[in-house]
């Protein structure tokens, strides 16, 4: 019987990712109960008994449908079966930013707190193209559209090159049945308008291969970026005498990196935010401070750009 190609697919998308990581080391997937993670599960089983990983899942429940704890217990059922050893956290998502920035940062908090030495997330190229889609939305920057990176500190991302149809064939190949989230499907959120309606129409209007030129425009910015980022690691001179002589992507970024290195919240760091920290020292007419998330505040004081907490109003 031959292999399934998106098996195979999976499988090598995996290995390719995981490829540094010697054995013995603890690697652990992310799973909700979807097609993703658990087709994710599935072909990092198979690799990781090749490459010797001491393997193991963590299960977030979010508590946000009733039926979430049975979700749970049967991706974890499922997963056993697998040959994956899996447990179950249940979080507490807020309220900051939204429903689906308030579970992201509650999954994130439980996912951040364990041990493992490297988390393999199931994102795929549909998600990726949705977020370069929302990010330049926005008017985020290139920051925003260069999308998710396949390596993030510990974490990885293997199947940013796979489609979501993929994932469901992986799991209809290892008989595995998923949850579909309501959630998916509820046109309040942005997410899942863009997937619902935008995307299918630009499909329509471009003939086709949309997903994968978004994927491949997140790959070049994203390289860009980075180079931008590394450079802009090796100034950390604030004076405005320094700083003026920057090229304006360069200065930009250095400003950013130091209003994050003050505390001010990066999740919350919008472009807008920056410009306004460079008319410190391109449009300087005596601004007393540029207000930032996180509490943090930007302000010129003689040569020199500082940083420092907001003062309390009253």
């Amino acid at each position: 019987m031959s292999l399934d190609p998106a098996v195979a697919r999976g499988r090598l998308l995996v290995r390719g990712a995981l490829d540094d990581v010697p054995a013995g080391r603890d690697v652990l997937i992310a799973v909700s109960g979807g097609a993703d993670s658990l087709a994710l599960a599935a072909v990092t089983a198979f690799e990781a008994r090749a490459a010797g990983w001491a393997l193991r899942a963590v299960i977030v429940d979010h508590r946000l449908q009733a039926q979430s704890a049975d979700v749970a217990r049967h991706a974890g059922e499922q997963l056993a079966e697998l040959g994956v050893d899996a447990r179950i956290v249940e979080v507490s998502v807020g309220e900051r930013g939204g429903p689906e920035a308030a579970a992201r940062q509650a999954r994130y908090a439980a996912l951040d707190a364990d041990p493992a030495d490297v988390i393999v997330l199931a994102h795929t190229l549909d998600d990726q193209a949705e977020t370069v889609l929302l990010g330049l939305g926005r008017g985020s920057g290139p920051r925003a559209i260069a999308g998710m990176p396949a390596v993030s500190g510990r974490y990885r991302r293997p199947l940013l090159a796979l489609r979501r149809t993929e994932t469901e064939q992986i799991c209809r190949a290892h008989g595995l049945t998923w949850w579909d989230d309501p959630h998916n499907a509820d046109p309040k959120y942005r997410r899942v308008r863009i997937r619902n309606e935008v995307l299918p129409l630009l499909e329509d209007v471009l003939s086709g291969g949309v997903v994968e030129a978004l994927g491949r425009t997140a790959d070049q910015i994203r390289a860009d970026v980075d180079f931008l980022d590394a450079l802009a690691a090796r100034h950390d001179d604030l004076t405005v005498a320094a700083l003026v002589e920057l090229p304006e992507a360069l200065r930009l970024r250095v400003l950013r990196r130091a209003a994050i290195a003050a505390g001010a919240a990066g999740d919350e760091l919008a472009f807008t935010h920056i410009r306004a920290i460079d008319t410190l020292i391109t449009g300087w007419r005596g601004q007393t401070r540029i207000e930032l998330p996180g509490h943090v505040s930007a302000k010129r004081k003689g040569d020199r750009i500082i940083f420092g907490p907001t003062p309390m109003a009253g």
